[in-house]
């Protein structure tokens, strides 16, 4: 998980690139985790997936040309990215009325950002209106073969989304990422000499309603 800064904020409703926390799709724990131990929200509340946009109609139902640039378009999961359910985790879906257990049934090869009905809210990244975090989908891409990351809010529930470089730190050091990209510098929480200061974190962290 990884708090991401670069360049101006954005200016509308979501994060799309300059002020996100980012996670790996693919794992079926990334929601759980990211819920649980950076944004302290609902658990049931489903994430968004940024998807490269020329690969975004192979895994989406998209045309070739249709863009979601600011992440307000929602769109199926293509069939074949989906996944079979096993029997087990179908009764869940069909029966089980805690909805926490049924958006954690995986679904497909994205399950960290499939909603409940095999649906998506996206947000397809191109070079032209954001090179950097295209660069950085591109090579992930080329790493995994997965062109989308998970991207949420800079912040924690309650809070106003991170503008500095000092609130991305603070953020970054009350929550559980693992590393803060900020510009070109790149911060490892495992590397960090000095211990984080739990009290300064709980002071933090009180300020704001969580779940």
């Amino acid at each position: 998980m990884v708090g991401w800064f670069q360049g101006r904020m954005e200016f509308g409703p979501r994060a799309l690139g300059a002020r996100s926390i980012l996670g790996d799709p693919r794992s079926s724990r990334m929601q759980a985790t990211m819920t649980l131990k950076i944004q302290f929200r609902e658990s049931f509340r489903p994430f968004a997936p940024s998807v490269l946009q020329e690969e975004a109609h192979r895994w989406f139902g998209l045309l070739p040309e249709q863009e979601s640039p600011y992440m307000l378009l929602v769109a199926p999961v293509l069939a074949e990215q989906r996944v079979p359910i096993p029997a087990g985790q179908q009764r869940i879906m069909a029966e089980d009325p805690d909805l926490r257990h049924r958006v954690n049934v995986v679904r497909s090869t994205l399950p960290a950002v499939t909603h409940l009905y095999y649906s998506a809210r996206l947000q397809t990244v191109d070079a032209a209106r954001n090179p950097r975090f295209h660069r950085l989908l591109e090579t992930f891409f080329r790493l995994t073969g997965c062109p989308v990351l998970v991207n949420t809010s800079f912040n924690v529930r309650g809070e106003p989304i991170v503008c500095t470089p000092e609130d991305a730190y603070r953020c970054f050091l009350a929550t559980d990422m693992d590393a803060l990209v900020l510009e070109d510098h790149v911060l490892h929480k495992k590397e960090m000499t000095e211990p984080v200061d739990e009290a300064a974190r709980e002071e933090y962290l009180a300020q704001f309603q969580l779940d």
